[in-house]
């Protein structure tokens, strides 16, 4: 093919590998792709797409022509996509003068990207674009062929070793140029308007991403990243998420959110916050995209610890060090923290109060522990001790501290909601607080919380966001943001160019965080406890089930009580993991904060989790009123979480109750009537003879009285005070339709069938045995009623 026939098929084969920005085309489906399912089509897969593959010759065999490809607009992440079109510059240098107008009869702005950049554009919003894929199996994300690539692509581009492998040329001893300068095609203001005196020389010249020649070497790899970073985190602006933190705005967005569910359309905050509720809940992240960005983090991490350490003398380091190493140096703070920040605190908003929050917590685990991806390996020991973070890592954590700290709390109220008994909830408690727990990290958080609390002069707004931001003339290297070595300035720095100047900042290791994991702790206890009591209940279970079990019945059903719970289905080996991991995130907690022995007594005491005299659970916590017990918001969420709960029980007549499983319905229905007319002819000698006060009245009131319950019965918190209900004497005959009796009997009597005693002879000798059965046990208990059992 000629290079003019391959421009022309270009985008359609980008499109057929990748599918259409509008997902209708699936494309390769490389995000379903599995070697373990479709081995060929995996490896020609990642052959064909491989760094050095025929398609990425194919790219540089167009990117040497300089062939430019339209990208709409439309597609776009939303803070960009609206930016663009009210005609506001994004920062990032990667959309800067790409924007042409639509030709003739087109609709809608497009980018103009070169053949590098169109290529991973798609590569990069299929994540985002290919949600609905049909699939046919399980497929694990780690293991396809998308996820493969990214890792791939990650250390061809930003290699951990070496330098960057330059592009293959078509031409013996040439190379391929990075992208030539373009004019502006859109007059842009800046993106945030306070910055205007910065950005007047950005937009003057507009210099292209790759304009100065030392950045030439690696474009590839700044371009990848940004289009990486662009397109998976940057779903949420900055602006936008400082303006939601306002209590106002909230207020108002609540306002607006309910005028929606009551369908008021004509509600004045419509208008105003519709567009701040579509930029907050817009997106939804999927958990393959949560994966996919925790690698991205994991690989930066890992790059820029790869950095060669500085000479001693600065005057070597500004002659020495290469565009790559310079990159290493501000590849996380310049283009990742912001964006990442603002996506993480969207997830900690918005993610289901289930068990696929793993993800995120992963992901955020992994950007704290910088020193996991370090080079150095940890010396050997022959004890598995935690190992210190080193002191160098200082100032990661303090120019990072919302990171640790606001996520943090975050993450408490996300726990203090969940339910701790499930083995996979006590699990993330547990990774949290043993990352948290590491020697060191506490106090250096604390000391990062302190410098940033160190009384100073308010700093100029407009210089909350030069370190963090990407710098504002194209390329990093092309104007360096000159070192700040004073400590407290960088973390005021950090905090407020991310949460602005009205920032309430909240200690980690102040009052109101320490009450909330006390609260944790609490919890933590109550499911212990709740485990506990789980474990012990099927292990009574087990034992007290019978040869009759296969007949569907427990006693708890026997006796008319419900003591069942939906945890109950959970394993023993479940739960002794949930044990385990609540006993250690405690013991963290506890070497995190200095919390007490006698702190976690008192605590244990105010919880309520010991047992009361019955070996019973306790009651939710509850308020007595004069219409009976009240829960209060604890009690509402002891019951939600099944930490607590009400002994339930039949209290109506027993005749009436419902039919149970191992109950015969004909047969039920059948004595029912028989006793009921039983006692409706015979009630007045029943009651004559339930009345006497010698041996024959007490044996009578045995077996025809139902006396009201000695015990106390635990009622419903929303039912008021009930009047005792005596039926007096009758017959009850439901006992007959229980399985389980009429197994009995038939067992008897073929027993009886041996030793050649009739059914007459047995019916004699069984009842003359209940008679003195019952005879005897007159004597010593008068309320029981064995034939209701």
């Amino acid at each position: 093919f000629s290079l003019q026939e391959l421009h022309g098929i270009f985008p359609w084969l980008v499109e057929s590998i990748f599918g259409s920005l509008d997902g209708i085309i699936v494309g390769w489906n490389l995000r379903c792709l599995q070697g373990r399912t479709n081995p060929n089509e995996y490896s020609v897969a990642l052959d064909f797409l491989d760094p050095s593959g025929p398609m990425m010759k194919l790219v540089y065999k167009l990117q040497a022509e300089e062939y430019r490809y339209d990208f709409p607009v439309s597609y776009l992440p939303g803070p960009v996509k609206a930016s663009i079109q009210e005609q506001v510059l994004p920062e990032c240098s990667l959309y800067h003068n790409k924007v042409q107008f639509p030709s003739s009869g087109g609709l809608g702005l497009n980018l103009a990207l070169n053949p590098f950049e169109y290529y991973m554009f798609y590569f990069a919003i299929s994540l985002i674009t290919q949600k609905n894929s049909p699939v046919t199996h399980h497929v694990s994300p780690s293991n396809s062929a998308y996820f493969i690539l990214v890792d791939t692509y990650l250390k061809c581009f930003l290699p951990t070793e070496g330098s960057v492998l330059p592009p293959p040329s078509s031409n013996p001893g040439g190379a391929i140029p990075s992208p030539t300068p373009r004019s502006p095609a859109v007059p842009f203001s800046s993106y945030g308007m306070h910055h205007t005196s910065l950005l007047k020389r950005h937009i003057a010249h507009q210099p292209s991403v790759n304009a100065d020649p030392a950045s030439q070497e690696i474009w590839r790899s700044e371009t990848l990243l940004q289009i990486f970073v662009e397109m998976w985190l940057h779903h949420y602006s900055l602006e936008m998420y400082q303006k939601m933190q306002s209590p106002h705005v909230k207020l108002e967005v609540l306002h607006y959110r309910l005028s929606i569910s009551s369908k008021h359309h004509g509600s004045p905050a419509q208008s105003s916050y519709q567009a701040l509720h579509a930029y907050q809940e817009s997106f939804k992240p999927t958990e393959e995209h949560v994966l996919v960005v925790r690698l991205l983090v994991k690989h930066l991490h890992a790059f820029s610890n790869s950095l060669k350490p500085e000479p001693l003398s600065p005057s070597a380091h500004s002659h020495t060090a290469s565009p790559l190493e310079e990159f290493k140096r501000v590849v996380i703070p310049r283009f990742v923290q912001e964006k990442l920040y603002i996506f993480l605190q969207h997830c900690f908003g918005h993610w289901p109060l289930d068990a696929s929050f793993r993800a995120v917590l992963e992901m955020w685990l992994s950007y704290l522990q910088p020193w996991r991806y370090a080079p150095e390996k940890p010396p050997q020991s022959t004890e598995p001790l935690p190992r210190s973070v080193s002191e160098k890592w200082a100032a990661f954590i303090q120019e990072n501290l919302l990171m640790y700290t606001k996520l943090f709390v975050g993450f408490l109220n996300r726990a203090l909601r969940t339910d701790l008994v499930s083995p996979k909830n006590a699990l993330m408690v547990f990774r949290v607080a043993k990352v948290f727990a590491q020697p060191n990290l506490a106090e250096m958080i604390l000391k990062g919380e302190q410098l940033f609390l160190e009384p100073e002069l308010v700093i100029p707004h407009r210089q909350h966001r030069l370190f963090m931001s990407p710098t504002l003339g194209g390329s990093f290297l092309s104007s360096r943001s000159p070192a700040v070595t004073d400590a407290s300035f960088k973390v005021k720095s950090h905090v407020y160019s991310l949460e602005g100047q009205d920032f309430q900042y909240k200690q980690m290791f102040g009052t109101e965080v320490r009450n909330l994991v006390l609260k944790l702790a609490q919890l933590i206890c109550q499911a212990q406890q709740t485990a506990k009591s789980i474990s012990d209940h099927s292990a009574e279970t087990m034992a007290s089930q019978s040869f009759f079990s296969w007949f569907r019945f427990t006693p708890s059903e026997i006796n008319g009580s419900y003591t069942g719970n939906d945890l109950d289905e959970i394993g023993q080996d479940s739960i002794k993991k949930t044990d385990e991991y609540l006993e250690k995130a405690l013991e963290y907690l506890c070497q995190i904060f200095k919390l007490s022995e006698a702190q976690l007594t008192q605590m244990m005491m105010k919880c309520g989790t010991a047992q009361d005299e019955n070996g019973k659970k306790q009651l939710p916590d509850c308020i007595a009123s004069e219409n009976g017990l009240i829960l209060t918001p604890l009690g509402r969420y002891q019951i939600i979480n099944g930490l607590r709960r009400f002994e339930l029980q039949y209290q109506g007549d027993t005749e009436l109750q419902p039919i149970r499983s191992y109950e015969n319905a004909a047969l039920v229905r059948l004595l029912f009537r028989l006793s009921s007319a039983l006692n409706e002819r015979f009630a007045d000698q029943m009651e004559v003879l339930c009345s006497r006060d010698d041996f024959v009245g007490r044996l009578c009131r045995y077996h025809l009285t139902n006396p009201q319950l000695i015990q106390k019965i635990r009622y419903s918190p929303v039912v008021r005070d009930r009047t005792s209900q005596n039926w007096g004497p009758r017959i009850s005959l439901r006992f007959l339709a229980s399985y389980r009796t009429l197994i009995s009997l038939l067992m008897i009597y073929f027993l009886a069938s041996w030793f050649y005693v009739g059914p007459v002879g047995c019916t004699f000798i069984i009842l003359t045995g209940y008679f003195l059965y019952a005879v005897i046990m007159t004597f010593f208990f008068e309320g029981w009623k064995p034939h209701e059992h």
